[in-house]
């Protein structure tokens, strides 16, 4: 085991894979059980969007001639959106069989099958951008995301800057990576705007975070508490006052250090390492993450990497449908 893997699994340990309160996209799907009520209503609101863009407003029973299509990776990657796909079919389109070669997850090679399709061609031509544009959109993401996981396995977290919203949040899931927040009220989450917008702007951050601490009312807390620092103090202030108020409490709070950088990370880590405060908090860090420097954020202590780089403006992966056997 090289000196990353080690470091990574000395952290997993340290916080617990399944602890982490960002790994929420079983809330969406799982292998078992599939796609979840809460992505089902997500799926339905995006294809009555996208096919009527395409003009689309009626479900197709189509009776001409039937024709076969295939569906090919002209690249390498991880397939998502194929129960998407299935949901647009068996609304739209029922007059169209597919089979799936690879169902979401799943890994394919440039050149590998991903469905076959048959039934009305008329049908079929008229959802063909739509399908593959779904399939394209969301094995992008998950492509990209297998990249990242592949080194921060069970660290690397999306942002709510999506672009389908949930159905983002699943490729990012079905890519290995975590989804944080499924919407805003999801958890609760305090960053520098709502510190601003506070009534009394005489009082300095690390006070107004400690106040909310303090008053804090769990009740309509579903899944963990976030708040955003943007100094050493005020990381300090966070952990400090949780441990004194709530440390046997069941919700877990989030520190998320926004652009600390890797070195300034380390430093705050250390602080609450020898204050007694580490784990107390899950420590988030956000801003200015890339792909490139995943080497030296793995050396910095925190729990889990959050950027919007693996799931907003990524490439789609490359997908055409073929029309024949």
């Amino acid at each position: 085991m090289g000196v990353i893997e080690s470091q990574v699994t000395i952290r997993l340990s340290m916080a617990g894979s399944s602890m982490l309160p960002h790994d929420r996209g079983h809330l969406l799907w799982t292998a078992e059980d599939g796609v979840s009520r809460k992505l089902l209503s997500s799926m339905d609101r995006w294809v009555t969007a996208i096919l009527a863009d395409d003009d689309i407003d009626s479900p197709m029973f189509g009776s001409g001639e039937k024709i076969d299509s295939t569906i090919i990776a002209k690249g390498d990657g991880i397939v998502a959106g194929t129960a998407m796909v299935d949901h647009l079919i068996q609304i739209w389109a029922p007059s169209i069989q597919v089979n799936w070669r690879a169902l979401d997850g799943k890994k394919v090679a440039e050149g590998e099958e991903i469905a076959h399709l048959s039934g009305c061609g008329e049908t079929i031509l008229l959802m063909e951008r739509s399908i593959l544009n779904i399939l394209g959109h969301l094995s992008g993401i998950a492509t990209e995301t297998k990249k990242w996981s592949s080194k921060a396995a069970k660290q690397v977290a999306c942002t709510r800057k999506t672009t389908w919203g949930l159905l983002d949040k699943w490729a990012v899931h079905l890519g290995g990576g975590l989804t944080h927040r499924l919407t805003r009220n999801d958890a609760l989450m305090i960053k520098e705007n709502d510190l601003a917008s506070m009534d009394d702007t005489s009082i300095e951050n690390d006070k107004k975070i400690a106040q909310i601490i303090q008053t804090l009312e769990f009740d309509e807390i579903s899944s963990f508490i976030e708040i955003e620092v943007r100094n050493e103090k005020e990381a300090i202030t966070a952990a400090a006052v949780w441990q004194q108020t709530h440390e046997n409490s069941e919700i877990k709070l989030v520190v998320m250090l926004d652009n600390f950088g890797p070195e300034r990370c380390k430093d705050v880590v250390k602080q609450l390492e020898d204050m007694g405060l580490r784990e107390a908090v899950i420590l988030e860090a956000s801003g200015n993450i890339t792909f490139e420097k995943l080497g030296e954020w793995f050396e910095c202590g925190v729990d889990v990497l959050s950027t919007s780089a693996i799931n907003r403006g990524v490439k789609p992966l490359d997908i055409s449908m073929i029309i024949g056997d």
